[in-house]
C-alpha cells in the first residue's frame, strides 16, 4: 500500500474521528482529518496522529512472551496458549472457577473483539470479573437500568440542535464527548451559542470547555447533587413543569415533589459552593429555553453521589420535557439496535458480592476497587490467577499501591497487551494483538451513543503480518483452552477452526443486514457491511429520533423517577451531607485530562510527551500563597492513604480550596517496557485516593473528591529536579 492514503477512524478514543491515513515505503507519513466523514467532518485532536506512532513503536510487543525471572523472552504463539491452558485448568481444578479473575480495560470496547471478551468472560465461568467500568460509567448505566429499565439506555445529549447546553463534570472539548460522541466538540459547542443558545459549565475548574461558554460555575466537588437537589425544588414549587407531559411519560412525581420540598437554593447553597440566585436561575433559565439538556460524565461519576447525581440530571432533563426530544436527551438508532434487545438482559445486581458482602454485582461484575484485597487475602475464593485484557489496573485504579504486591503473588498472570506496561510486567505470559492499523472492522458501541445516527468502516491500512493475531483471535484460543474438551489436541483444533468462521466482521455484516437499515429489512436500497465499507466517510444515517416508548424495558413502560433505593440513598445524603473535610486534610483533589493523553498510555509516543511536565498540582494562586508555593515549586501531596511529589501549576482557573492532578503517570517502575514514557515525569494519582471509598449504589471507585494536604517537598528533596514521584504508598 505505499504511496496510498487510507480512509479509516482514530480508534484511541470514543469520538472515533475519521482520519486519513497516508503510507509511503511502508511508513505512516501523514495522518489528517477527513473532511468527508460524516460525523467529525475533517476535525481530529493531536491524539489520532499518534496512531502511526503506535503502530512503529520499537517497544511494541509482536511476539507473545513468556517471564523468565525479572525478564521476558519470546516465545512461539501454540507453545503460549498450551502453557496458559495447562496452568489456567490447573488452578480452576484445584480452587473452582472464580479462583480465575480477569479484568477489561476500556481499550477493549474501541474493537469489536470485545464481544469475544464477553465470550471468554462467560467461558471462564468466574465471579471475579472486573472492567474499567466500574471506575468510570457504572452511575449512569445504573442509573439508565433504575430508571429506563435497562443499562444500555444512557442518553444521548441532542448537542446539535439544543437552546441550551449545561455540562457538568465532563470536558468535551478535550474529550470530544463521553456516552455522546461528539467530535469535534467545541465547533459543536461553537455553534449552540451561534445559532442564539447558552452553553453553562459547572465544574470546580475554569476547563477548556468552561472558556468556551456563556457562563462557569464553579461548583464545589461534590456538590452536584445539592446544585441539583435546589434546582429541581425550584422547578416543581414554581410550577415549571408541564405536569400532564410528565405524568403521561412518567412515573414517581408525586414523590420527587414530596423530596424536594425541603431542599429549597437556600439550603443547598452552602453544600453546593453555590449561591442560592444562581441555583434558582439555572433551574427558570433550563425550563425557559425552548430545548435544554444537562449532560454529566466522569467527573460526577466518580464521587459517592455518582449515582445520585446521574439520577437528578436524567430527572431535571425528563420533568422539563426534554426528554426524548430534539435538543434534549435522545437515543441513537444505529445500524445495529442493541439497545433494542439489551432490555432482555438480566443485571445480575447482587446475584453474588465480592468477598467481604459490601459490593454487590452489577452486570455480571464486581467493582474494581476491590482487586488488590481479593487478590492478597487467603481463604476461599481468593484469586490465584488473573487475565487482563487491554487494561493497565495498576495505574488506572486506586488500590492504595497494593496491586503491583497483589499480582506479583499470582499462581499465574496472562496479559493480552501491546506492551510491557506498570501492570502487564508482572505478567507470566503477555499475548500482544497486532496493532489497530492493521485491522479492518465495524464498531458496533459508540454508535449506540452518537449525536447523529451513522455508520463508519474502519479499513485496514497496513497487511498484518503472518504471524500477527488480533484480539479476538488471541481471546478465542484462550476460550479453546478453558473451556472443557475430550482429546484437547484434536477437538481444540477443530474448535479454533469454528472459531475463525466467526470472526466479529462476518457476525457484523450479519448483524447490519438484519438490523434496522438492512438490506433484510429495506431490500435493495438497504445497507450492507459492503455499502458502508465503500463509503469513505461513512454513512449518515440522520438526526436521533424521539423512540424512547420502543425502547423502554421498565414493566409499566413508564420512566420511574424515583426508584426506592434512590429515594432512600438521597434521603441520606440531604440529611447527612458530605462536605466535611477529612482530619488533618484541607484540600478537595479532582483530575484533569489533558488533550495529549489518554489515560495511562500515549505517553511512549514522543510527539504526545513534548513541552512541560503535565503531571502537576494545580492550585489556586491563594492556596499557593498560604503554604508558601510558588509556580514551578516541588510540593507533597499527602492524603489518608498515600503521598506524592509533584511541581505546583498555579491558576486562578481552578476554585479556591480545590487542587487537580491528571491520572494515568507514573511509568518508572522496575521492568516496564516502554522506554520514552518512563523517562516522562510523573506519578500515580491513585496511590492518594482510597479503594474503599465508592459509590455505594453502583460500586465506582470515588476518585475525584479526595480530601489532601498540599506543603513544600521535604528539604531533602526541595533542590531535586521539580519532577514528580511518589513519597510513600502504603504496602
Amino acid at each position: 500500500m505505499d504511496g496510498t492514503t487510507i480512509a479509516r477512524q482514530c480508534s484511541l478514543c470514543e469520538a472515533h474521528c475519521g482520519i486519513l491515513v497516508t503510507v509511503e515505503d511502508s511508513l505512516v507519513t501523514r495522518i489528517e482529518g477527513n473532511p468527508d466523514d460524516v460525523l467529525s467532518k475533517g476535525y481530529i485532536c493531536p491524539k489520532a496522529t499518534a496512531m502511526g506512532g503506535l503502530h512503529h513503536d520499537p517497544d511494541r510487543l509482536r511476539t507473545p512472551v513468556r517471564r523468565v525471572g525479572d525478564t521476558f523472552e519470546p516465545i512461539g504463539w501454540d507453545e503460549a496458549f498450551r502453557e496458559i491452558g495447562q496452568r489456567l485448568r490447573a488452578v480452576r481444578s484445584a480452587h473452582g472457577p472464580s479462583a480465575i479473575g480477569m479484568y477489561m480495560g476500556n481499550p477493549a470496547a474501541h474493537s469489536s473483539s470485545v464481544m469475544y471478551g464477553a465470550l471468554l468472560r462467560a467461558a471462564l465461568l468466574t465471579r471475579n470479573f472486573f472492567t474499567a467500568s466500574s471506575i468510570d460509567q457504572f452511575p449512569q448505566e445504573f442509573v439508565a437500568w433504575r430508571m429506563f429499565g435497562s443499562n444500555v439506555l444512557m442518553p444521548v445529549t441532542d448537542i446539535d440542535r439544543t437552546d441550551r447546553l449545561v455540562v457538568l463534570g465532563a470536558n468535551p472539548a478535550v474529550s470530544n464527548g463521553s456516552i455522546t460522541t461528539m467530535p469535534g466538540a467545541k465547533q459543536r459547542i461553537r455553534e449552540v451559542r451561534k445559532r442564539g443558545g447558552a452553553v453553562v459549565v459547572i465544574d470546580p475548574r475554569r476547563t477548556e470547555t468552561a472558556r468556551l461558554a456563556d457562563e462557569h460555575v464553579a461548583v464545589r466537588p461534590g456538590g452536584d447533587v445539592y446544585l441539583l437537589l435546589g434546582m429541581l425544588h425550584v422547578l416543581l414549587t414554581e410550577g415549571l413543569c408541564d405536569e400532564r407531559a410528565v405524568r403521561a411519560q412518567c412515573t414517581g412525581l408525586d414523590e420527587l415533589r414530596a423530596l424536594v420540598i425541603t431542599t429549597t437554593p437556600q439550603r443547598m447553597a452552602p453544600l453546593a459552593g453555590v449561591d442560592a440566585e444562581t441555583i434558582a436561575r439555572l433551574a427558570r433559565d433550563h425550563a425557559a429555553a425552548p430545548s435544554a439538556v444537562l449532560y454529566a460524565r466522569i467527573g460526577v461519576c466518580q464521587q459517592v453521589t455518582g449515582t445520585l447525581t446521574h439520577w437528578l440530571v436524567n430527572t431535571i432533563n425528563a420533568v422539563t420535557g426534554n426528554l426524548d426530544r430534539a435538543g434534549g436527551q435522545m437515543f441513537a438508532s444505529p445500524v445495529v439496535d442493541a439497545a433494542r434487545y439489551a432490555k432482555y438482559l438480566p443485571m445480575g445486581h447482587g446475584a453474588w458480592t465480592d468477598r467481604s458482602g459490601e459490593h454487590k454485582s452489577f452486570r455480571t461484575e464486581l467493582p474494581v476497587a476491590v482487586l488488590a484485597e481479593d487478590i492478597l487475602t487467603p481463604g476461599p475464593g481468593q484469586i490465584r490467577a488473573m487475565i487482563t485484557y487491554a487494561g493497565n489496573p495498576v495505574l488506572s485504579t486506586p488500590q492504595a499501591g497494593r496491586l503491583d504486591d497483589a499480582l506479583a503473588s499470582l499462581d499465574f498472570y496472562v496479559a493480552v497487551d501491546m506492551y510491557v506496561t506498570e501492570t502487564t510486567r508482572h505478567a507470566d505470559i503477555i499475548l500482544p494483538p497486532i496493532s489497530s492499523l492493521e485491522r479492518e472492522e465495524l464498531n458496533l458501541l459508540f454508535p449506540i451513543f452518537s449525536v447523529r445516527n451513522n455508520a463508519r468502516y474502519d479499513a485496514r491500512v497496513f497487511e498484518p503480518p503472518a504471524d500477527g493475531l488480533e484480539d479476538w483471535q488471541i481471546l478465542a484460543r484462550l476460550i479453546t483452552e478453558l473451556v472443557p474438551l475430550p482429546a484437547r489436541r484434536f477437538t481444540g483444533r477443530a474448535l479454533t477452526g469454528v472459531f475463525e468462521q466467526f470472526s466479529p466482521l462476518r457476525l457484523t455484516a450479519a448483524a447490519v443486514a438484519t438490523g434496522p437499515y438492512g438490506v433484510l429489512r429495506r431490500g435493495r436500497k438497504g445497507l450492507t457491511l459492503g455499502k458502508i465499507r465503500d463509503a469513505a466517510g461513512g454513512i449518515d444515517l440522520g438526526p436521533l429520533q424521539p423512540r424512547l416508548p420502543e425502547l423502554i424495558g421498565t414493566p409499566d413502560h413508564k420512566v420511574h423517577l424515583v426508584p426506592t433505593d434512590f429515594l432512600d440513598a438521597i434521603r441520606a445524603v440531604v440529611d447527612d451531607p458530605t462536605a466535611a473535610p477529612t482530619p488533618g486534610y484541607d484540600l478537595q483533589l479532582i483530575g484533569r485530562r489533558h488533550l495529549r493523553s489518554n489515560n495511562s498510555w500515549l505517553h511512549n509516543i514522543p510527539s504526545m510527551v513534548k513541552g512541560r511536565d503535565r503531571c502537576t498540582v494545580l492550585m489556586h494562586p491563594d492556596d499557593a500563597a498560604a503554604r508558601g508555593l510558588t509556580d514551578g515549586d516541588r510540593a507533597a501531596v499527602g492524603s489518608a492513604t498515600g503521598s506524592i511529589l509533584v511541581p505546583v501549576e498555579i491558576s486562578d482557573d481552578i476554585r479556591p480550596g480545590v487542587v487537580a492532578i491528571p491520572h494515568g503517570w507514573g511509568h518508572a517502575e522496575p521492568g516496564v517496557g516502554w522506554t520514552v514514557a518512563a523517562a516522562q515525569p510523573g506519578v500515580n494519582v491513585n496511590l492518594l485516593h482510597d479503594p474503599a471509598l465508592t459509590d455505594p449504589l453502583s460500586g465506582t471507585s470515588a476518585v475525584n473528591n479526595t480530601w489532601v494536604r498540599v506543603s513544600p517537598a521535604p528539604i531533602e528533596t526541595a533542590d531535586a529536579t521539580p519532577r514528580s514521584e511518589t513519597l510513600t504508598a502504603p504496602r
